[in-house]
């Protein structure tokens, strides 16, 4: 069973929210598409204020969207949109987006760190130069774009960052598979783990997000395989609810800490009171979609 659309034409869901995030101004790193812009249209829903700051400001010849088509949906979607081009392994660019969200929204309130790159070569085969992409964007970009927020995040009343990261599962498996990229996202884990304990009398929280399941998305259908592999995946829009209940703390932190958290989207919205998730599905049953890696 697959997301229909419902008479305001947007997904049909699972998800019942509680909280809203209209008003709130979101920084996010990539998001021109996939599961970052699915995350931006469920907060444009809202009326929140989105900046996107993206590579890709010109149609790539492989993948669909742009960061103008992106804000183009925000808008759309009831939000406001401020689309940067811009490289998050940049400090200029980091430093210029933080500046304008400021200056157009007067400040910041969530941070999401979702552009990354992925490469699950092992070690003898994967490239130097691709290993230098995944730590510059995954691991460096998230510390960057997270420590330029800081002040404007102290000023929000409930600053957030929240970072699209595995739990820090220390199975040797998950290192010994691909070891570069295990890296480069615990090293995404390990800047949440950090700044939730460094910001604790900030009153900014930290967490990470993580899908229990393979997501669709543009990344996995040009892998080797991928479009056979997407057919057995859910679809981006559970990540988009979950990073809601999550900003707008849907019955996540009954007599728990609400920062420094490693969800994953399926423990998210259970929280939240969604108790079937085939609707999020492309079409496979509900025990045959593929466990996503880290888990």
């Amino acid at each position: 069973m697959t997301l229909s659309n419902d008479a305001s034409g947007s997904p049909a869901s699972p998800y019942r929210p509680t909280g809203s995030l209209r008003g709130r101004t979101v920084l996010m790193s990539g998001g021109s598409r996939g599961i970052g812009l699915a995350i931006a249209v469920r907060a444009a829903e809202d009326g929140a204020n989105i900046v996107l700051m993206a590579k890709t400001g010109e149609p790539h010849p492989k993948l669909e969207g742009t960061v103008y088509t992106a804000a183009e949906q925000l808008v759309a979607a009831g939000g406001q949109a401020l689309p940067l081009v811009g490289d998050v392994r940049r400090d200029e660019d980091v430093e210029r987006a933080v500046s304008a969200a400021v200056e157009r929204f007067g400040g910041i309130d969530v941070v999401i760190n979702n552009a990354s790159a992925i490469d699950l070569s092992r070690t003898d085969t994967v490239d130097m130069k691709k290993y230098d992409l995944m730590q510059d964007i995954n691991v460096r970009g998230t510390f960057l774009l997270s420590k330029l927020a800081l002040p404007s995040l102290r000023a929000s009343a409930g600053g957030h960052i929240l970072t699209l990261s595995p739990p820090l599962n220390l199975d040797p498996h998950w290192a010994g598979k691909h070891l570069a990229y295990t890296m480069a996202k615990y090293g995404m884990s390990l800047t949440t783990l950090g700044l939730a304990e460094e910001l604790k009398a900030d009153g900014i929280s930290v967490n990470s997000l993580w899908p229990c399941t393979l997501i669709d998305t543009a990344a996995i259908r040009s892998m080797p395989h991928g479009e056979q592999m997407v057919q057995a995946a859910r679809g981006p829009q559970i990540m988009a609810d979950a990073a809601h209940a999550i900003l707008t703390g849907a019955n996540l932190h009954a007599g728990v800490a609400v920062s420094g958290n490693f969800y994953t989207d399926e423990e998210v919205l259970a929280a939240a009171g969604v108790a079937d998730f085939s609707p999020y599905s492309l079409g496979a049953p509900e025990d045959r979609l593929v466990p996503d890696i880290f888990l």
